[in-house]
């Protein structure tokens, strides 16, 4: 019996979230599907890993657009709807948010959070309330826009807020409000989640943000963020995707300016209609396909022209004490030198030391993730990539523990407990570990930058010219929706859409 099949209709490169949420959507739709990953396990960074017998979560912070079991934003409806079964805790804050002059926890819902940054600088309420409302306006009408598109003129009618807002930075958006600066800064924490300061950020982006994460909180699974991807490759392959692990995709083959099927790493060949490829296209396009004279020379100018954003780096912790006990006493830091968030982008354009750090503590989440006596603890920096490409062989250990020590001995400080004296387990993830273990292209996260330039709504507008070859798509962080472990689902998802569609166009034309 041959290992592959003559034939699928669509084959997926990458068994991450935004892979196998294409692969769950043709299934259900009824379509022959092969995901090829290249790991024993389905998942990239979303993942878990054993040290000390203790199950650590490798990536995720929290979780957007899943809602409450009666009140379901789009990701948590399609893990609904796709039968994939999830235990979701949600996130007893929004953050904790220090910088000079300012201390203080915020909560998710739209009139708390506002009430709560009146406590810190009084006569803000109906301000900031106002600017929130705002922002759910705009994010309502972007999930009913990527469903259901319409001419500019019915948009202008039913989506004013939108149109109105959609060509403006987030600063001068929130400059039209007259807040005050200290109440400016306690709306800016979330900015490391899209990685552009707030004067190159569209606001449509910083609108979605709030809106979904202040408007509804976040979420974590219970079995860390594993359970997402085991629960999804589990549920495709019941519903007849074909899953095939340690299978690297080497070429993505092409004829006549449209896709045909990959040939492995090992030399399989195998056929399909359509690919999706989870890889960025900077490697499809550049070292993928096969021949090379297939690559139009548009696609290589698209992948030039676009800026590449953050990468990552974690220092993860097992400490010995209960986190009270260390006077870690919130889920999520998010710890400044200044919330200026242009001076923090460009700080992260080099090695260190770092002035913007965000923290975890899952056992505020998850109360039962480590052992008793004991809680997790994660200190993270988004480095843009280009300082991390600069870094040698050679000096690669000394310069990952000299910026490890700095983002501990800062917290430490900050604490006033020296959180080397209580490390029971210790782990360093840098951009390396990225690009090493999901194959992103220089460790990059988070995709192509949100900027006015490479704005998503002319993304939107534009998508059809990004389809350079046919019947070759992309899915992950680099596609249209962005960064994040919500958005790659729904990159997956519209992979997928854009699948069905061709398909459904080809077969009326028979």
């Amino acid at each position: 019996m041959k290992f592959y099949k003559d034939h699928y209709d669509v084959i997926v490169i990458g068994g991450a979230l935004a892979g196998l949420s294409s692969a769950l959507m043709l299934a259900d739709k009824g379509k022959d599907v092969l995901v090829l990953e290249r790991h024993n396990l389905p998942g990239g960074i979303a993942s878990s890993f054993v040290r000390g017998g203790i199950e650590i979560e490798a990536a995720l912070h929290e979780m957007m657009s899943i809602g409450a079991k009666d009140n379901r934003l789009k990701v948590g409806k399609f893990f609904d709807d796709m039968g994939v079964d999830i235990e979701w805790l949600k996130v007893p804050e929004a953050y904790h948010a220090s910088f000079p002059g300012v201390e203080v926890t915020l909560h998710p819902g739209l009139e708390r959070f506002a009430k709560e940054v009146d406590g810190v600088v009084p006569g803000t309420y109906e301000k900031v309330l106002k600017l929130l409302n705002l922002c759910h306006t705009v994010f309502d009408s972007v999930n009913e826009l990527s469903i259901h598109p319409m001419s500019k003129a019915k948009m202008l009618v039913k989506h004013e807020a939108f149109v109105k807002t959609a060509g403006y930075s987030t600063q001068e958006v929130i400059d039209t409000f007259d807040l005050p600066k200290k109440a400016q800064e306690l709306l800016a924490p979330y900015w490391i989640y899209v990685g552009s300061g707030f004067s190159e950020l569209p606001f449509t982006i910083f609108a979605v943000l709030m809106a979904d994460y202040i408007g509804y909180g976040s979420y974590i699974p219970r079995k860390f963020s594993h359970e997402m991807s085991l629960k999804m490759a589990e549920r495709a392959e019941a519903m007849g995707v074909q899953i095939e692990y340690r299978q690297h995709v080497d070429k993505i083959l092409v004829r006549d300016g449209k896709a045909y099927g990959v040939r492995t790493a090992r030399g399989d060949e195998i056929y399909a209609d359509y690919v999706i490829s989870s890889s960025y296209p900077n490697k499809v396009y550049t070292s993928m396909i096969e021949p090379a004279s297939e690559v139009p020379q548009k696609a290589i100018k698209m992948v030039n022209a676009r800026r590449m954003s953050l990468t990552a780096f974690s220092v993860i912790m097992i400490l010995d004490q209960p986190a009270a006990a260390l006077n870690i006493n919130d889920y999520s830091i998010f710890r400044g030198e200044t919330m200026n968030t242009d001076i923090l982008y460009n700080n992260l354009a080099g090695l260190g030391p770092y002035r913007y750090l965000t923290c975890i503590c899952h056992n505020y989440g998850n109360p039962t993730c480590t052992p008793e006596g004991t809680c997790s603890f994660s200190v993270t920096v988004l480095p843009q990539v280009n300082g991390w490409k600069t870094v040698t062989a050679e000096e690669y250990d000394a310069v990952k523990h000299r910026v490890a020590k700095q983002v501990i001995d800062d917290m430490s400080d900050y604490f006033g407990a020296n959180l080397l004296d209580h490390v029971l387990e210790i782990v360093i993830e840098t951009p390396m570990t990225v690009s090493r273990y999901t194959n992103a292209w220089n460790g990059c996260i988070y995709g192509y930058a949100h900027t006015m330039e490479d704005h998503i709504v002319a993304r939107l507008q534009t998508a059809e010219e990004e389809s350079i070859i046919k019947h070759l798509e992309f899915s992950g962080a680099h596609a249209i929706s962005g960064d994040g472990m919500g958005p790659q689902v729904t990159n997956g998802r519209k992979a997928a859409k854009n699948v069905l569609d061709a398909m459904a166009a080809e077969e009326a034309r028979k």
